[in-house]
């Protein structure tokens, strides 16, 4: 079992939760049946972050409340938390003072009852190097206040750069059918040299991959999916055919889309040449939880083959924002 700063990571090492926000969010008690759920299902990597949400209500509020409720959770959670944005802004700020803002927000929120166990800055800030960024969470970690350093949406250089001034935890960085650019750009493979777990986030393709999404009326109103470019005109379109084969798939296995597109990432974590990879999709219903630690366990090697011929044909169109 793949183990991050001293938790091992769910009962096959890859139940996860990833805790984004929504316009209208479910009701708390929804939300603390989804949690317990997904915990007792063996998803034990939890996502979360100053940017879901507001400053004055956000997943660490959340957080505080649902550990006050269930305390004898608290130690069986391995917990990362993404900030060092603008406070309210998806915009970084790799100032020391606002890491040490955010980090102090962060600790303050959650008041104790959970610890930090990765902290990581939601993105690199291009004003100030990574080696700036690791060395003051370093501080975090070396006081205990939190216990590793992640890094997210950074490339395989900037991984090296800060693995050299302290040891990286885990890398978040998007991975999908919809997705495999890491596969190609050596991110993979240096998070695979260097021993650091990949935490694969938007598994689904943002809902593209769990066959919720067949056109741009699927997309709520407001949603930023409608502005991404893989889900416009002619590249929808175009990507509808992957999808399509996906979920074709799926029907012969008797199985959800969301199901393959999960094992396939799974089929792909610990291979030759391949870091430890745990998907986090997201789950506000214990039935979407369900459904993610459920039904296909492994794909056969004719289906990865299928797989990796139908993303050879049906190459994504679009870029990723």
């Amino acid at each position: 079992m793949p183990t991050l700063v001293g938790k091992e990571v769910g009962p096959t090492g890859y139940g996860t939760m990833r805790m984004t926000w929504q316009a209208h969010p479910p009701a708390q008690e929804v939300c603390f049946e989804t949690l317990s759920k997904a915990l007792e299902l063996g998803a034990n990597f939890w996502n979360g972050g100053e940017l879901y949400g507001t400053p004055e209500y956000n997943s660490l509020h959340l957080l505080n409340k649902y550990f006050t409720k269930y305390p004898e959770h608290a130690d069986k959670v391995v917990l990362s938390i993404k900030g060092g944005l603008k406070p309210g802004q998806l915009v970084p700020d790799g100032s020391e003072e606002n890491i040490r803002r955010s980090v102090d927000e962060t600790l303050r929120l959650l008041d104790g009852k959970k610890k930090v166990d990765i902290f990581e800055c939601a993105r690199q800030d291009p004003q100030f190097p990574v080696e700036h960024t690791v060395e003051v969470l370093a501080q975090y970690v070396k006081e205990g206040k939190i216990g590793g350093i992640g890094l997210s949406e950074v490339d395989a250089e900037t991984i090296r750069r800060a693995h050299k001034v302290h040891p990286i935890a885990a890398v978040e960085v998007e991975l999908s059918l919809w997705s495999t650019d890491i596969l190609e750009n050596g991110i993979a493979k240096t998070c695979a040299e260097l021993n650091i777990p990949v935490i694969a986030y938007s598994p689904l393709g943002r809902g593209a991959m769990a066959g919720a999404v067949t056109s741009i009326n699927d997309i709520p109103e407001g949603d930023f999916r409608r502005h991404l470019p893989r889900f416009q005109g002619e590249n929808f379109q175009h990507n509808l055919k992957l999808i399509n084969e996906v979920s074709s798939l799926a029907s012969r296995k008797n199985a959800a889309p969301s199901q393959i597109a999960l094992a396939w990432i799974r089929s792909l974590s610990g291979k030759p040449g391949m870091p430890t990879i745990i998907p986090i999709p997201g789950g506000t219903t214990v039935d979407k939880v369900v459904q993610n630690m459920s039904g296909v366990s492994q794909l056969t090697d004719k289906e990865l083959a299928e797989i990796d011929a139908i993303l050879k044909e049906h190459e994504v169109a679009g870029g990723r924002y």
